[in-house]
């Protein structure tokens, strides 16, 4: 399995290769290869910092003798006309790294804004926020990093580090006590040691996920409000609980105060807007 730092580099190998091909012609043809100059980060758009660290990655990675002087890093707070960074080296390093660079930092410093929002929305409770595999291909790594950024938690990173029961599983294997016993085979036949969460669709599922035990979270898949507190009552923390499907920005505080651990956002990463900045010659 590919580490997050080998899995960085693969990314910024293939957007290179994507962006940049068999040459930035429109560079090669009118700046000297001799040209120096500098380029400022600058902020167009309230928000939070996000992807300082993988911007200097990429510099560094197309050309190791550009410098990176940082003024605001991830988690900073930023607002309209603020500069983060300034870079200076090769004219024509610095406009081949523009784009990719950009691109990094507006989709995860737009993740990290979202993030913020949630979080700031849920204070006083004890519930956090959880991200989803819904993330870009290619991009997970850099996105749940921005979570995490901006307050949030993860929840898997991949199918590789936690069991999650969903319905087709469920169904599939026949029923909720097969799907957990099987895990429970598994796991111990290849000695591994992770957690479960089952994700149950109504009372039925959630009585036979309490009678039959075996688990260490249960997600309530888009159960109304009303029926969520009645649901946690009645797991009377035995197990950690989370909130899934359907909650948006407007009713995710509704949720905690039922006294989920944790609520899961799939808009945090699926949809978000990235945050506005520009890299400008300085």
């Amino acid at each position: 399995m590919l580490s997050v730092n080998e899995l960085e580099d693969r990314l910024i190998d293939l957007a290179f290769a994507e962006d940049i091909g068999d040459g930035d012609h429109t560079t090669l043809c009118c700046i000297p290869e001799e040209a120096m100059g500098r380029s400022k980060l600058l902020i167009k758009e309230d928000g939070i910092l996000a992807g300082v660290e993988v911007a200097k990655e990429v510099f560094r990675r197309f050309d190791p003798d550009m410098k990176v002087e940082v003024l605001m890093g991830d988690g900073s707070t930023v607002h309209t006309g603020d500069v983060a960074m300034v870079v200076s080296g090769r004219v024509r390093s610095l406009l081949q790294t523009e784009r990719l660079m950009l691109n990094i930092m507006q989709r995860m410093s737009g993740i990290a804004t979202m993030t913020h929002k949630y979080v700031e929305k849920l204070e006083g409770t004890h519930t956090r926020v959880l991200d989803t595999r819904k993330t870009t291909p290619g991009m997970r790594m850099l996105e749940k990093q921005a979570v995490k950024i901006g307050g949030g938690c993860n929840h898997r990173i991949g199918l590789f580090d936690m069991i999650l029961l969903k319905d087709n599983h469920v169904d599939f294997a026949g029923g909720i006590e097969n799907a957990i016993d099987r895990c429970h085979k598994y796991l111990k036949e290849k000695g591994l040691d992770l957690k479960i969460e089952i994700e149950v669709r109504n009372f039925d599922e959630l009585s036979r996920v309490l009678s039959h035990g075996g688990v260490d979270r249960i997600m309530l898949d888009n159960f109304t409000v009303e029926d969520t507190k009645k649901a946690v009552d009645m797991i009377g923390g035995k197990y950690e609980t989370e909130s899934s499907g359907g909650i948006t920005f407007d009713t995710i505080r509704q949720y905690a105060e039922c006294g989920v651990d944790f609520v899961s956002v799939g808009a945090l990463t699926h949809s978000v807007k990235g945050l506005d900045m520009s890299f400008k010659a300085c």
